[in-house]
């Protein structure tokens, strides 16, 4: 079983390796762990030995399947406490990350597998992340960012992809949500901001937000 820091480590990989489809290499690694790339580099060591990873100098790391299992188990507890936070104690979207990223390390496999019975067996957290199942299984959710919808073309919002609060702040004050129908009215070419009808209103979305919300048309 790994430690509190291994596990971090290897969510860490399997997001920055897009899921699993390419390396990551250690400097990535240590920026995204704001940690130091010799650190990053000992801790690759130490789980390459465990048959977690699959580390080649210079080339990066890829998870093995004993170590993508294990990262998707994290991100399985990090989603679900997510939603039990949102649906149960009241939580706002833009405050449950940090929480769940404390409660995603406790070990008790019986109560996660309750909260999961509990909350009715989620697809989604309150982002629009898919949970995987008990098995680590992923529902693969064929969405693309909103950045690339083309002009007159209507989508629903799947999910975020960003935790950032503040923008998750923003997305609550304009109604970006997950299950929200979304339409792009125009296209500003200097910047690539557009205007968008959003669920009946319209709204102005920057480069930087319509890049990170994932819609599905």
């Amino acid at each position: 079983m790994p430690s509190f820091t291994e596990e971090n480590y290897l969510k860490a990989i399997y997001h920055l390796s897009d899921a699993g489809t390419k390396p990551v290499l250690t400097n990535d690694l240590a920026e995204a762990m704001k940690t130091k790339a010799a650190s990053a580099t000992d801790m690759v060591k130490k789980l390459a030995l465990k048959n977690f990873l699959a580390y080649k100098k210079y080339y990066g790391v890829n998870l093995t399947p004993k170590g993508n299992r294990e990262a998707l188990i994290v991100i399985r507890k990090h989603r679900l406490w997510e939603t039990f936070l949102v649906q149960t104690l009241g939580f706002a979207w833009d405050e449950v990350h940090e929480v769940a990223e404390q409660l995603e390390h406790i070990q008790s496999k019986r109560l996660i597998e309750k909260i999961d019975e509990f909350l009715g067996y989620p697809k989604t957290d309150p982002h629009g992340d898919p949970i995987p199942d008990r098995k680590g299984k992923l529902q693969e959710q064929h969405a693309i960012a909103c950045d690339q919808l083309k002009e007159g073309k209507q989508a629903v919002i799947t999910a975020v992809k960003d935790s950032d609060s503040s923008l998750l702040k923003l997305l609550d004050k304009i109604g970006a949500k997950p299950g929200k129908k979304i339409k792009v009215l125009a296209r500003e070419t200097f910047d690539d901001s557009m205007e968008a009808l959003l669920d009946g209103h319209k709204v102005f979305l920057s480069k930087e937000v319509s890049k990170n919300l994932l819609v599905k048309e």
